[in-house]
């Protein structure tokens, strides 16, 4: 099985945060119960090897990942939240340039084929434990909270949401596109790197380099466990 390396940040991007910040981690104090994770798009489409049309190799990996953490949010009384992207008629006019465009005919019709709702692409991987008092959220774009893609940030602010825990696939595309507009939104956004995953190490290590030098945090599981422990506690 396909897995991501354990991100480590260079010693001069460690060098360049704490002279900006003046700490490497922007988010020490986590608040449980203002606290949401985001597993973006852990679906079939993405998860399964010919589960559909965008599958990447390494994702997989990452469910024993994404449910450990998904237990201690819930366990500290924050929120989970699983986003699934999906394809619908809206998102094909609102997003034309992308369908058309930047995608060939065939890719587009397998797109639409696999992230329909109700498809087996569209489903939650197999290896996942939701459960029954979690959100499953529907967007149309890359970003779950761009304005016309899900209502996600209507829901997080009438729960008095303000801290984001951003996990799934792929790191550098849609899980980054929610989280810099989360963080755009002013919520406090983190990355988690051992519960993200993309196509190849370099992409997901570029991507968490840049955000947490200009966006937000990064950090692992055990070391976002480990705070949301002490702040319950």
């Amino acid at each position: 099985m396909s897995t991501m390396r354990p991100y480590t940040p260079s010693p001069e991007l460690v060098q360049r945060v704490i002279a900006r910040r003046g700490r490497l981690h922007a988010f020490e104090d986590l608040r449980p119960k203002t606290t949401a994770l985001v597993v973006v798009d852990m679906q079939n489409s993405f998860v399964q090897k010919g589960g559909g049309h965008a599958w990447v190799p390494a994702a997989a990996a990452t469910c024993p990942t994404i449910n450990r953490l998904a237990d201690a949010v819930r366990g500290v009384g924050g929120t989970v939240v699983w986003i699934l992207n999906t394809y619908s008629p809206e998102s094909d006019a609102s997003w034309s340039h992308f369908h058309q465009e930047l995608s060939s005919p065939a890719s587009f019709a397998l797109r639409c084929a696999s992230m329909a709702e109700g498809t087996h692409g569209h489903a939650l991987y197999a290896d996942l434990h939701p459960h029954p008092g979690d959100w499953r959220v529907r967007k149309g774009l890359y970003s779950a909270f761009i304005q016309g893609s899900s209502d996600l940030h209507k829901r997080l602010q009438a729960h008095g949401i303000d801290t984001v825990l951003i996990a799934g696939t792929a790191t550098n595309v849609c899980c980054e596109s929610s989280a810099r507009d989360a963080m755009m939104l002013n919520y406090r956004t983190l990355m988690v790197s051992d519960a993200c995953s993309a196509l190849t190490v370099e992409e997901h290590e570029a991507c968490l380099s840049g955000f947490i030098f200009n966006f937000g945090d990064v950090q692992t599981t055990d070391e976002v466990i480990a705070r949301l422990n002490t702040a319950a506690a």
